[in-house]
């Protein structure tokens, strides 16, 4: 099952290094407060702290999204890119996963395990062998 679709793992990084950047990485690194606050987040009343946790947290999400566009471009380091994002995908799953047995955030953050979840699947499809 590994590589099942690796013809794809240039188009696979392309499709998802865009749509991160869009949703995810670019929104927490800007305005990390304007991100909680649609993932349903309640958001405290001294926010300078989760501002700059959000900020680098963005600044990290962006440096993944480097290599995946860097890869899907060039070609150079598609096998690191691929083993980066299913470290990535793992530890999101155990954090989402720990958030939500813990009952401490937002159903939008709950549901994200499925997100996690199938793009761990697909990253596995897509790998390059």
């Amino acid at each position: 099952m590994l590589g099942m679709f690796s013809e794809y793992a240039v188009t696979y990084l392309w499709v998802l290094g865009s749509i991160t950047t869009v949703a995810f990485a670019i929104p927490l690194f800007v305005v990390p407060m304007f991100w909680a606050k649609n993932m349903l987040w309640h958001l405290p009343v001294e926010r300078d702290l989760a501002v700059y946790f959000g900020r680098c947290v963005g600044a990290f999400v962006l440096v993944v999204e480097y290599f995946i566009f860097k890869a899907a471009y060039t070609g150079v380091g598609i096998g690191f890119t691929f083993e980066m994002l299913s470290v990535v995908f793992s530890l999101m799953l155990v954090v989402h996963i720990y958030g939500a047995v813990r009952g401490i955030q937002p159903i939008t953050e709950t549901l994200e395990i499925g997100l996690w979840l199938a793009l761990l699947a697909i990253n596995y499809l897509c790998y390059p062998v």
